[in-house]
């Protein structure tokens, strides 16, 4: 006789987006064994109104308080089940209920660095998909980890991959014995081949139809400049305790081979799947089980062929960026970091063309100073310089200029 599994309780941050969406979708394929209690959003009353009324979770918070009389207004009176919260704390509030066992943090942006932070210190099972937690303040989240005994798994797929081609028992932040470098794959987005003067022209439409992934705007575009791979660079570094020389960049247009681990002894291991984010989540959800991600299984022969090539940097500047920032370390990340949320969103309302965010960000790095974080006071005060840098090279006294104003 089968004994019952208890059942997981779930908070997803970040539910309106792309992974938190695939998240619930993984969960709901499994009852017997997931409970959702709480979902949040940032700012998208809509969307986490029709989840609510759908799912019926115990929780749902907005991470902006203006938001809620929206929220409230599109529930009427048909969710009294389900307890309101928002504003400034009330993700981290969800990230540490008690009944939540598991928490997915999924929020985009340095705005999700307090909950992920909160998660953490709270012991649970940490399923982290919000990378600028660890770009921003990695051995902050790390000592973090460490101190309550939350179990970190990672959801990128680059970095879920790792993991998976990792000895079992392996301590996060260490690199294991015989390891000697990781390649982290990069399927060089929808302008891989596209001429680099093109470029100047592109629009936040074209940048944000990834070939390969289904994703939010903000993180296609990070895609499209491939400041999403040295983003993921620095994420790997303070994962697995790896040196900026144990970590290879290849664009691999396929999107199958979703990263690889090379051994001292000559042997590479390779994670392979369908480009789906069920597949990442499903396996953090039940590690160290594996349970059924609802993602189509992988036919290699009609995939045909694999395809690797080194990247472009001098195409593709906001990777070569994110590898000198990862390189100086302290504060050089979180300036990068910034820098990058506030050029990508201005190119994304048409205000910076696209070699601009490159511009942008490289302008911002020469000028702050990266020093050693102390604490998390330190990391919030070089995020808010970078983005006042940013913002006055894109905007300066024309605020309403062309597209062109920040590429000098």
């Amino acid at each position: 006789m089968n004994t019952p599994v208890a059942q997981i309780g779930v908070a997803v941050l970040g539910s309106t987006g792309s992974v938190g969406e695939s998240t619930l979708d993984v969960v709901a394929r499994h009852p017997q064994r997931f409970r959702l209690v709480a979902i949040a959003a940032n700012t998208n009353a809509a969307k986490l109104a029709r989840q609510i009324l759908t799912l019926r979770p115990a929780y749902a918070a907005l991470a902006d308080p203006a938001a809620l009389p929206q929220l409230r207004e599109l529930l009427g009176g048909a969710a009294s089940g389900t307890r309101l919260l928002a504003g400034p704390g009330a993700l981290e509030e969800l990230a540490c209920l008690g009944e939540v066992q598991c928490v997915m943090a999924a929020i985009v942006g340095a705005a999700g660095l307090a909950s992920t932070l909160a998660a953490a210190s709270a012991g649970k099972r940490l399923l982290l998909a919000n990378k600028e937690s660890l770009v921003m303040a990695g051995p902050l989240l790390m000592a973090a980890v460490q101190r309550s005994g939350a179990t970190l798994l990672p959801i990128d797929s680059e970095h879920n991959a790792i993991f998976q081609c990792l000895p079992a028992g392996s301590v996060p932040g260490l690199p294991p014995a015989g390891l000697k470098r990781v390649l982290l794959t990069a399927s060089g987005g929808p302008f891989r081949d596209l001429p680099r003067a093109a470029l100047e022209t592109v629009t936040p439409e074209a940048a944000c139809a990834h070939p390969n992934w289904v994703m939010g705007r903000k993180i296609s575009v990070d895609s499209a400049t491939l400041m999403n791979k040295g983003l993921e660079l620095i994420e790997a570094r303070v994962l697995f305790g790896l040196s900026a020389q144990q970590i290879e960049i290849l664009v691999h247009p396929q999107s199958i081979v979703h990263s690889l681990v090379e051994y001292v002894d000559g042997s590479m291991l390779a994670q392979l799947s369908a480009p789906d984010m069920r597949t990442p989540i499903a396996h953090a959800l039940a590690w160290p089980e594996r349970i059924d991600s609802g993602v189509e299984f992988l036919d290699l022969l009609k995939v045909g062929r694999l395809d690797f090539a080194a990247p472009d940097l001098e195409k593709f500047r906001c990777l070569a960026l994110a590898q000198a920032a990862g390189r100086a370390g302290g504060l050089h990340p979180v300036v990068l970091n910034a820098a990058n949320e506030v050029a990508v969103q201005a190119f994304l309302e048409r205000r910076l063309n696209f070699p601009g965010i490159a511009a942008v960000i490289e302008a911002v790095m020469e000028r702050v100073s990266g020093g050693a974080p102390g604490g998390l006071a330190e990391v919030l005060a070089a995020d808010a310089e970078g983005r006042r840098h940013a913002r006055e090279r894109i905007f300066g006294t024309k605020r309403t200029g062309s597209v062109r104003d920040a590429h000098a």
